[in-house]
C-alpha cells in the first residue's frame, strides 16, 4: 500500500494567481502549445519540440536524447501530449541526465518545473514528494505528477506543460541538473581546490580510516612509543687516548 501525499502549506507564488489582468499579456508570456491547435505537419514537430525544450531543457536537447518511438506515437494520435510528456520524462536520457546526478530533493524541485511549470512551494513539499519517489520509484514519481489534479486543471491531455504566470527570472524549466550543491561537492572544479583536500586530509573521517599495507602512517604511533633516549655517537679527541695499551701485544712468551 502506498503511503498518501504528506501534506504541506503551498506558498503564495505566481502561479496560484488566476490572471494578472494585461500583466498577463507581454513579452514573457510564454506562448501554449496545444495539440487541438494542429493543423499541418509543422505544427505537430512544434508541439514535439515544445515537449522535449520543456522535459529535456534547452541545453539538453540532443540527437541522441530523442525517442523516436514516442514521437511517432504523437504524429499518429495513438497518445495525447499527456502520455508523450510522461515518456520523455520516464526515458532513459532522462534518467541519465538528471535522475542518476541529482539527490530526491533536487530532484522533486526539477521535475516540478519542468511537469508542473512551477517551482516546489517549499521545502516540506520537497520532503513530501521525496517521500514518493523513496516508495514508488522515479517512475511512480513521474505518474503521480503527471496524473495529478494539478496537472488535469493546468494542461489537461493537450496541452505541453509551460511555466506558469512567469513574472521574473529565466524559464524554471532552464535548471541545469548536475551541478547542484551536492554534485558540486563530488565533482567539478572544487574537487581540485587545495583546501578541499587539506579538510578531507585532516578530517577526522582520514584519520580512521583503514590504512593500506606499508602506509608510514600505520607505523607512527608504534614509532612514537620507542625510547628516544638512543646511543648517540661519542665524542672522541687523539689526546684522550691510551696508545700504550691500546696497541696489541704478544706478551712476554719466549721465542724458540
Amino acid at each position: 500500500m502506498a503511503l498518501p501525499l504528506l501534506q504541506y502549506k503551498p506558498s503564495s507564488q505566481n502561479q496560484r494567481v488566476k490572471s494578472f489582468g494585461k500583466a498577463d499579456q507581454n513579452e514573457d508570456t510564454p506562448y501554449i502549445y496545444r495539440l487541438e491547435d494542429v493543423s499541418d505537419y509543422t505544427d505537430i514537430e512544434n508541439i514535439i519540440w515544445a515537449g522535449y525544450r520543456q522535459v529535456f531543457s534547452e541545453h539538453e536537447i540532443l540527437s541522441f536524447n530523442r525517442q523516436k518511438n514516442l514521437e511517432s506515437q504523437l504524429k499518429n494520435g495513438s497518445i495525447t501530449t499527456r502520455d508523450f510528456i510522461r515518456g520523455l520524462a520516464q526515458s532513459e536520457a532522462f534518467y541519465r541526465i538528471v535522475v542518476e546526478v541529482n539527490n530526491n530533493y533536487r530532484l522533486v524541485d526539477i521535475c516540478l518545473r519542468r511537469l508542473l511549470g512551477r517551482a516546489a512551494y517549499n521545502k516540506e513539499e520537497e520532503i513530501a514528494w521525496s517521500i514518493k519517489i523513496a516508495t514508488l520509484g522515479f517512475n511512480g514519481f513521474v505518474n503521480a505528477l503527471v496524473d495529478s489534479e494539478e496537472y488535469t486543471n493546468s494542461f489537461g491531455d493537450n496541452t505541453i506543460p509551460y511555466q506558469r504566470k512567469r513574472m521574473e527570472g529565466r524559464p524554471f524549466n532552464l535548471v541545469t541538473p548536475r551541478y547542484g550543491e551536492d554534485f558540486r561537492e563530488t565533482a567539478g572544479t572544487v574537487k581540485t581546490d587545495w583546501r578541499f583536500t587539506l579538510d578531507k586530509f585532516y578530517s577526522e573521517k582520514a584519520k580512521n580510516q583503514r590504512l593500506s599495507e606499508g602506509d608510514p602512517r600505520k607505523y607512527a604511533d608504534m614509532a612514537a612509543s620507542v625510547n628516544n633516549k638512543g646511543n648517540y655517537a661519542q665524542s672522541i679527541r687523539a689526546s684522550s687516548l691510551d696508545y700504550l695499551n691500546l696497541v696489541p701485544s704478544r706478551g712476554s712468551g719466549k721465542r724458540f
